[in-house]
C-alpha cells in the first residue's frame, strides 16, 4: 500500500505535460521577487549592491528550479505536492518581502525563510515519498540543506562584509551539491537520470519564467512613466524601453525557444540537457533585471548626465541576456550563431562611446543591436533550413 501511495506521487507519461495551474499560481511569488530584486538595485546601483542582488537572485532562482523540477517529477493534482507547492510559495514571498533589507534589519528573516523552504521540502518528500527510489535523492538534498544552512543563518546575524561572504558560500554550496547530484557519504550520488523527463513540461516551465522576466520588465518601465507623466523625451524612452523588451521576446524564442521539448527528447542525457538549459535561463533573467534596472534610470532621467553605473545597465542587462541566449543555443543546438557573439562585441565596443553622450543614446544603441540579431535570424532561415535540436556535432 505504501509503494503504491508512493508510486500515485509520480508524474506518468500519460498526465498532461502542461504546466498546472497550481505552478503558475507559484510563479507570482517570483514575479514579487524580480521586482522587489530590480528595485533593489535601483537603489543601490554599485558594486556591492550588484553582488548582494546577484546572491539574492541566486538564492530566489535555486527555490524555483527546484520547484519546476519537483513538478516535473512529482503530479501537481495530488494533494500532498500542491500543499508542498503552496507551503514554498509562502516562504518564496516572505523571503521577497525580506529582500529590500535582507543585507540589514531582514536578514535573518529571508535566510530562515530560505532554509525552512529548502530543509521542509526535503522533509517532506522523505515523508511522502517514504519506500519509493526517489527517497534517497531527498535524504541527500536534506543533507545538503542542512550543510548550506549553516553559513545562511550565521551570515544573517553577522555584518555586512561577512554576511555577503557568507551567503556567497551558502549558494555556492547549494548549487555545486546540485550540480554534482549531491555527493553524500553512504550513499554516493544521486543517479544521473532516473525514469523520463517531460520535455514539454519543463519546456514550457522554462518558457514561462521567462516571460515571467519579461512582465517584471514592463511592470517596472510602465511603474516609471506613470510616476513621472507623458513628458515627451520620457514618453520616448518607455516606448525604446518597449521596444527593447519586444526584442528581447523575439530573440528568445527564435529557434531554440520553440525547440527545447524536442531537444529534451532527443538528447542522450535529458536531465544534463534540461540543467544546462535552466542555468542558460538564469542568465537571461538576470539580464532581464538588471534591464528593468536601465528601463527605470531610462525613463527618469532619458537627456540627463550619463554615469557609468547607467551605462552597465542599459548596455549590461541586454549582453547578459544576449550571454544567456548564446548558451540556450548551444545546450539545444550544439552550436551558436555567429551574430550573438558579434553583438556581444559591439555592445562591449559602444560602452565607451555611448559615456559621451544622454541614456537615450546607449539605450538606442542596445537596442538596435537586439534588432540586428533579430533581423540575422529572419535572414537566416531565409537563406538555409534551421538545424535540427542536438544535431551531431
Amino acid at each position: 500500500m505504501t509503494r503504491n501511495r508512493s508510486t500515485e506521487l509520480l508524474r506518468s507519461p500519460r498526465d498532461p505535460q502542461r504546466p498546472a495551474f497550481l505552478e503558475l499560481f507559484f510563479d507570482l511569488a517570483f514575479v514579487f521577487a524580480l521586482t522587489q530584486l530590480s528595485h533593489r538595485l535601483i537603489d543601490d546601483l554599485s558594486w556591492s549592491g550588484a553582488f548582494q542582488t546577484l546572491v539574492l537572485l541566486l538564492a530566489a532562482w535555486w527555490v524555483w528550479s527546484a520547484t519546476a523540477m519537483i513538478t516535473d517529477r512529482l503530479n501537481p493534482q495530488q494533494p500532498a505536492i500542491q500543499a508542498l507547492v503552496i507551503a514554498t510559495m509562502v516562504g518564496s514571498l516572505v523571503m521577497a518581502v525580506a529582500v529590500p533589507d535582507a543585507f540589514g534589519d531582514t536578514g535573518l528573516i529571508f535566510a530562515g525563510a530560505y532554509v525552512a523552504i529548502q530543509v521542509g521540502r526535503g522533509a517532506t518528500l522523505l515523508v511522502i515519498l517514504r519506500e519509493h527510489e526517489l527517497r534517497l535523492t531527498a535524504v541527500r538534498v536534506v543533507v545538503w540543506s542542512l550543510v548550506s544552512a549553516a553559513p545562511w543563518i550565521i551570515g544573517a546575524v553577522a555584518e555586512d562584509a561577512a554576511r555577503g561572504a557568507l551567503w556567497a558560500l551558502a549558494v555556492a554550496v547549494d548549487y555545486t551539491a546540485g550540480l554534482l547530484r549531491y555527493p553524500t557519504p553512504g550513499l554516493g550520488r544521486s543517479p544521473e537520470w532516473q525514469g523520463t523527463v517531460a520535455g514539454e513540461h519543463l519546456a514550457e516551465r522554462y518558457r514561462q519564467v521567462f516571460i515571467i522576466a519579461l512582465g517584471e520588465d514592463i511592470l517596472v518601465t510602465g511603474l516609471a512613466l506613470s510616476s513621472r507623466g507623458f513628458a515627451a523625451d520620457r514618453t520616448m524612452a518607455f516606448l525604446v524601453s518597449i521596444a527593447t523588451t519586444v526584442l528581447l521576446w523575439r530573440v528568445y524564442l527564435h529557434r531554440a525557444g520553440e525547440s527545447l521539448a524536442d531537444a529534451i527528447a532527443a538528447a542522450p542525457n535529458p536531465k544534463r540537457l534540461a540543467r544546462s538549459a535552466l542555468m542558460a535561463h538564469l542568465l537571461m533573467v538576470a539580464g532581464i533585471v538588471v534591464t528593468a534596472v536601465g528601463d527605470e534610470l531610462l525613463v527618469a532621467h532619458p537627456f540627463g548626465h550619463t554615469q557609468p553605473s547607467s551605462i552597465a545597465v542599459i548596455l549590461g542587462g541586454p549582453a547578459l541576456f544576449v550571454l544567456g541566449r548564446v548558451a540556450f543555443e548551444y545546450a539545444v543546438f550544439r552550436h551558436v550563431s555567429p551574430d550573438r557573439p558579434l553583438g556581444l562585441l559591439v555592445l562591449a565596443a559602444l560602452a565607451p562611446a555611448t559615456l559621451l553622450g544622454p541614456p537615450l543614446l546607449a539605450a538606442l544603441a542596445a537596442t538596435a543591436v537586439l534588432a540586428g540579431i533579430a533581423v540575422a535570424d529572419v535572414v537566416r532561415d531565409w537563406e538555409r533550413q534551421p538545424a535540427p535540436p542536438w544535431r551531431s556535432a
